[in-house]
């Protein structure tokens, strides 16, 4: 199955996640790399990394690669999206500069032909991915044949809810149909839905905007909270499992 991922932004099937990475970019910093490093080891129970051959599908901003990579793995590191590629590879210019064991390549998990050439990785690394590939399942199914025997597939998906998933999906449809200017139509709307409650709840116990403020140690991912919404909200293609 073939994408024109720069047609399918401009009629509105695809969103931008490139570009919202490349504004995540901007707030990375060597907290957020500790914290992206400590999400690795407990996911994978695993201190050390070292020789260990990390595959990160889809690697939107580069950070888990570069925690991978801080761990000792030998990393490579792919995406369909352009502006993804380019915001790995300045992270990796910015960390690890001239590194020989992290390779950025431009790559998508539905091209059988590119996927033969990576071979089998010890870890398979695709976190809230496949769900935004137009084909989840034959993504699901290429991206196994890239682990190694005895290796570790690590894997995040978004879940059915009925008719609340039903719902998102115009959101987005609609969200990523508008021209830009106008998007705060539906980003406002969904910020009081996702926070508002949080916020008031906050406010409640004397502590405004806490949960807000300490979303990126809390999340335990070193993710940003504005970022993560606006890749909620526009987030397509968008399927369930």
């Amino acid at each position: 199955m073939e994408f024109d991922h720069r047609r399918d932004i401009e009629v509105g099937k695809r969103f931008a996640f490139g570009a919202n990475w490349r504004r995540f970019l901007n707030s990375i910093d060597d907290y957020k790399v500790g914290l992206a490093e400590q999400s690795l080891r407990r996911t994978l129970r695993m201190n050390d990394l070292s020789g260990v051959h990390f595959l990160d599908v889809g690697s939107g901003s580069g950070l888990f690669s570069l925690a991978a990579r801080r761990l000792g793995a030998v990393v490579t590191s792919f995406d369909f999206d352009p502006e993804s590629v380019a915001t790995t590879l300045e992270l990796r210019k910015r960390y690890l500069p001239n590194d020989g064991h992290w390779v950025v390549e431009d790559g998508s998990v539905l091209d059988p032909n590119y996927l033969s050439t990576l071979g089998e990785s010890e870890v398979v690394y695709s976190w809230g991915v496949l769900h935004h590939t137009g084909a989840m399942w034959t993504a699901l199914e290429n991206v196994t044949r890239l682990v190694a025997r005895d290796g570790l597939l690590v894997l995040a998906l978004y879940n059915d809810q009925g008719r609340m998933s039903s719902i998102w999906l115009w959101i987005k449809r609609f969200y990523n149909k508008l021209p830009s200017v106008l998007r705060w139509l539906v980003v406002g709307p969904a910020l009081l839905r996702l926070w508002g409650p949080t916020c008031v709840r906050d406010i409640c116990l004397g502590r405004p905007f806490y949960s807000w403020r300490n979303y990126v140690k809390d999340s335990a991912r070193g993710m940003s909270p504005w970022h993560d919404l606006i890749d909620w909200v526009g987030g397509l293609p968008f399927e369930v499992a």
